[in-house]
């Protein structure tokens, strides 16, 4: 029985700040690069994953498509770290990296042949005068997540910007964008940018009586074009959130039009659900539907993250729903009540005490968490959620019931107590499975009553101890 599942690539891949992207009859992600348990954002090298358009459960690992040796200024970079790239395919038929690489404050680009071959160097994006962009002077502002966009009559455009309301490490070295993010028509070389560059999307610098207050332009710029208008995608100062402004032309004006995802389900429900962290990503149309793409947080801390994919709704109006956090994803519909499951793919997951939102590495408390044994790596993965102590919820976003008739959970972990098992949020408790483990891995099992149908599962653990919550499985 294939099926698709959130996250949708393997287990040990950490890819965030995913752009999908439509070449020929395969779906293409590029993203940056996480560790598992890294000390920092995005310090692996770029690789490519792709998927038949018309089967998003079957993705393909494409390799490494890039890394940091390949670009020429690595040995004066400090930080050897490469942030969200974006890819576009240009008017002689190649295809070109965009990227930000660690310290320096510039767009790199590198150029191949094929969508998710090995790029080589192919320069620095730059003003007509020749001068690198973001090297021109104090008033230029930091280069940061470039987004690539190629529209209907061949033109390509450049997007990038990064508007922190107050000073960190990239401010020290150069200006925000706080005039919002920055837009760019490109020459056929595709290195040199056209003048005047156009400001867009509002920041917390200038956003006072505009529709964006409250979301305003952080980083991650990302255009779509869809029934043609023009959708500018970025994260909003919120973190959690990826938001959308709508255009009647790739240069702007563009006007705030809402919230595509938040990881939390911040707007769909009252509190949040999930760990909160930053998130990035982008809207792709795949044979005839319309998907966002993000990623969430694992490991108790924001540097190592995966992606996520959602089918998402765009409106006869122009405006799109927000999509809702499942562990469903890119399966077209909810995951069969049969067999077992990973508990990784919980897509909601809080502690007694609710969430909390991660940047560097923090104590477990009382908080439950995604993550793996041993270091990271390409291959046999086993993530699990850890710390799953009285008063953690995962909630599994949806099943199909048919006729199903007992509950497990394996676990691993000293702990004594009862998994609560409901068919929503505040739902029927629809089986009570008693928990008695030690050290080595158990499978405990319950009746369960649970009527036919679409519906969710929430766990809630009430005893003494910490699990390691590894799977559940239906009968």
């Amino acid at each position: 029985m294939k099926q698709a599942y959130n996250p949708f690539l393997p287990s040990y891949e950490y890819i965030p700040d995913g752009e999908p992207h439509v070449f020929g009859d395969r779906v293409y992600i590029y993203g940056s690069h996480d560790k598992f348990n890294g000390k920092y954002f995005c310090m692996n090298d770029y690789v490519c994953w792709s998927a038949p358009v018309d089967d998003l459960k079957s993705w393909r690992y494409e390799g490494v498509i890039w890394k940091a040796s390949d670009d020429p200024t690595e040995i004066k970079c400090l930080l050897k770290q490469m942030y969200a790239p974006d890819v576009v395919k240009g008017s002689d038929g190649r295809y070109y990296l965009y990227y930000f690489f660690g310290n320096h404050g510039t767009i790199g680009v590198a150029v191949c042949d094929t969508p998710a071959g090995r790029y080589s160097y192919y320069g620095r994006v730059r003003y007509p005068d020749g001068t690198v962009l973001g090297r021109n002077g104090e008033k230029d502002i930091w280069q940061f997540d470039p987004g690539v966009f190629r529209d209907d009559d061949g033109k390509i455009y450049l997007y990038t910007g990064f508007a922190p309301k107050s000073a960190n490490i990239f401010t020290a070295m150069r200006s925000p964008n706080v005039n919002g993010a920055m837009a760019a028509e490109l020459e056929e070389d595709m290195l040199t940018v056209k003048l005047p560059l156009n400001r867009i999307a509002k920041t917390q610098h200038c956003s006072e009586g505009t529709s964006y207050k409250g979301h305003e332009f952080f980083e991650a710029s990302s255009m779509r074009k869809f029934a043609g208008k023009y959708y500018f995608i970025y994260s909003s100062v919120k973190g959690h959130e990826l938001c959308y402004a709508v255009g009647d032309s790739p240069m702007g004006e563009f006007r705030y039009g809402g919230t595509l995802v938040s990881i939390g389900d911040v707007g769909i429900s009252e509190k949040p659900l999930n760990y909160l962290g930053n998130t990035h990503g982008s809207v792709e149309k795949i044979n005839g539907k319309y998907y966002v793409f993000y990623h969430r947080q694992t490991n108790r801390h924001c540097h190592s993250r995966q992606a996520c994919a959602e089918e998402i709704t765009l409106n006869p109006d122009g405006t799109f729903s927000q999509a809702e956090t499942t562990s469903c994803g890119l399966n077209g519909g909810p995951l069969k009540a049969e067999g077992e499951y990973e508990a990784r793919i919980a897509c909601n997951l809080f502690s007694v005490n609710g969430v909390k939102f991660y940047t560097m590495k923090t104590a477990a408390g009382r908080h439950p968490y995604f993550t793996q044994t041993g270091v990271d790596r390409e291959q046999d993965g086993d993530q699990y959620i850890a710390n799953f102590c009285n008063g953690a919820t995962a909630g599994f976003k949806y099943f199909e019931f048919k006729g199903n008739k007992k509950i497990s959970v394996t676990v691993r972990g000293k702990a004594r107590g009862k998994m609560y098992v409901r068919d929503g949020l505040s739902g029927h408790i629809v089986g009570v499975i008693v928990i008695n483990s030690g050290k080595n891995i158990q499978t405990f099992t319950s009746e369960m009553n649970i009527d036919n149908g679409v519906k969710p599962l929430y766990f809630t653990f009430s005893g003494k101890g910490r699990l390691n919550f590894i799977s559940l499985s239906f009968d």
